[in-house]
C-alpha cells in the first residue's frame, strides 16, 4: 500500500506505523505515538537508528546513559523543533510532562553513533521556488546538516494553494554523481482553516519505469504516502490551509548522500 490512510497503519500505541516489514519498503520507517499527560513510551531501537521529534509538545529522552530534554513546539506550523538522535541497539524511553505527539523516523543502519541532542536554533531554514512555488524546507538532518549513518530526513511547509516537490523529482537508481537511491516516507499534517475546518492536500506518485508506483492521494493530518521508486511531485495545499510534511529517506548506498533527478518534461525553473 502507497497510501497510507491515518490509522490503517497503526499498531499498539501508534496512531501511524511505517515498518519495513509490512511496508514493502527495506530501510525507512516512522512512527507516530501521542503520549498522554505525564505518560511515557519505550521502545527497542533494533537494528535502526532513529530521530525523534516533537510534532507537538515537549519530551525527555533517555537513551541509556543520556538524557535528552526537548522543548518541543505548539505545532508544525509555529516553527522548527529541537530533536534527539537515539542509536541502533539501545532501549529508549520517551517521558511528556504536558503530552503531545512524537514522530520517530528511522532507518536500518550499519553503524553505531552516539546519542545527540538537534538544537532548533541551529537547524537550517530554506526558504525554496518562487511564487505559487514558494515553500519552507527544514534540513533538521539532511545529508549536510546532521550526522546520521542512513537516515535523512527533512520538514516542508507549503503554503496554502502552493505546490512544493515540484519540479516532479526522482532518486530510485544509484548513478555516482547524479542520482541515489533512497526510499522515502511523506507525512502530512494540514493547518486548520480560520473556522477550525479541516483542510487537504495531494500527492502525485508517478513511474520512472515500467510496473513503477503511481499514486494521485488526497491526504489529509496523519496520512503518509511511501516512495518505494518513482517520479514525485507535486504536493498540493488547498488554499487556506498551509501543508506540513515529513520526509524521511534513506537507502542501501555506501555514502549518505541525498542527489536527485528532475523530471525532463517539466521546468525546473521551480525548484
Amino acid at each position: 500500500m502507497t497510501y497510507v490512510p491515518k490509522g490503517s497503519a497503526a499498531e499498539g500505541p501508534y496512531a501511524l506505523e511505517i515498518d519495513p516489514k509490512r511496508s514493502g519498503l527495506v530501510y525507512s520507517a516512522l512512527r507516530v505515538v501521542d503520549i498522554e499527560p505525564g505518560a511515557t513510551h519505550s521502545f527497542a531501537t533494533g537494528e535502526s537508528e532513529w530521530i525523534v521529534l516533537p510534532l507537538t509538545g515537549g519530551c525527555t529522552v533517555h537513551a541509556e546513559d543520556e538524557i535528552i530534554e526537548l522543548l518541543g513546539r505548539d505545532s508544525v506550523f509555529s516553527g522548527v523543533s529541537d530533536f534527539a538522535y537515539v542509536p541502533r541497539d539501545a532501549h529508549i524511553q520517551i517521558a511528556s510532562g504536558a503530552g503531545g505527539r512524537f514522530a520517530l523516523a528511522g532507518a536500518k543502519c550499519e553503524r553505531r553513533l552516539p546519542a545527540r541532542y538537534g538544537s532548533a536554533p541551529e537547524v537550517s531554514v530554506e526558504h525554496r521556488g518562487s511564487g505559487t512555488c514558494a515553500r519552507e524546507v527544514r534540513n533538521f538532518a539532511s545529508a549536510d546538516a546532521f550526522d546520521c549513518d542512513r537516515l535523512i530526513a527533512v520538514e516542508v511547509i507549503t503554503p496554502g494553494g502552493n505546490w512544493s516537490s515540484y519540479p516532479p523529482h526522482k532518486h530510485d537508481e544509484h548513478r555516482p554523481g547524479v542520482e541515489a537511491e533512497l526510499e522515502e516516507i511523506y507525512y502530512f499534517e494540514i493547518e486548520a482553516g480560520e473556522g477550525g475546518q479541516e483542510g487537504f492536500g495531494y500527492q502525485r506518485v508517478f513511474p520512472s519505469r515500467p510496473g513503477g508506483t503511481d499514486v494521485l492521494a488526497e491526504v489529509r493530518t496523519g496520512d503518509a504516502v511511501l516512495v518505494p521508486d518513482g517520479w514525485h511531485g507535486p504536493s498540493i495545499a488547498q488554499p487556506g490551509h498551509s501543508m506540513y510534511y515529513l520526509n524521511v529517506m534513506a537507502g542501501p548506498g555506501d555514502e549518505r548522500e541525498w542527489k536527485i533527478c528532475f523530471h525532463p518534461d517539466h521546468t525546473e525553473g521551480y525548484r
